[in-house]
């Protein structure tokens, strides 16, 4: 149990040392302040608001292979998925991804790049601006090379 938190904390630090080194050498040292990105006005997010940002370089490839993606936002290097709060429990999102509560990232005039299809109703009859996380997460785990690392019962023999 104490191997995955060290496991866990290590990783989070790295993911987060990596995403500010993109921003400061992208742009000579001065890393933008945390912005909360701004959904469709008619998309509700019910389910709270996280982002979960990729480098660019796996963001066509990941918009492509989802059966379904909700709001995906862009600017310079990276991509951001909006996902319901909380899509960071239990799992540990595969390097070089970065998760950012609350949907506040690093950016400065990020554009909307795809949007989910308004004409499919969420739950409530709702559209909502969300990507399926799970789904997210594997695809994101299977293109980086990584081994899915779920924490739920670590140990445990259930």
């Amino acid at each position: 149990m104490l191997r995955n938190l060290a496991t866990l904390l290590s990783r989070s630090r790295r993911a987060a040392e990596h995403l500010a080194a993109e921003h400061q050498s992208g742009r000579g040292g001065s890393q933008p302040a945390l912005r909360q990105l701004e959904l469709p006005p008619r998309l509700a997010p019910t389910l709270g608001c996280d982002a979960v940002g990729f480098p660019a370089r796996y963001g066509a490839r990941m918009l492509a292979r989802l059966p379904r993606a909700g709001c995906v936002f862009a600017e310079g290097h990276w991509w951001w998925w909006i996902v319901p709060a909380g899509s960071d429990l239990e799992v540990v999102w595969p390097l070089p991804a970065h998760y950012a509560p609350g949907a506040r990232v690093p950016v400065t005039r990020p554009r909307l790049v795809h949007r989910p299809d308004e004409t499919r109703d969420g739950a409530h009859g709702v559209a909502a601006p969300y990507t399926p996380p799970i789904p997210l997460y594997v695809l994101a785990c299977q293109l980086t090379g990584t081994a899915p690392l779920w924490t739920a019962g670590a140990g445990s023999a259930h």
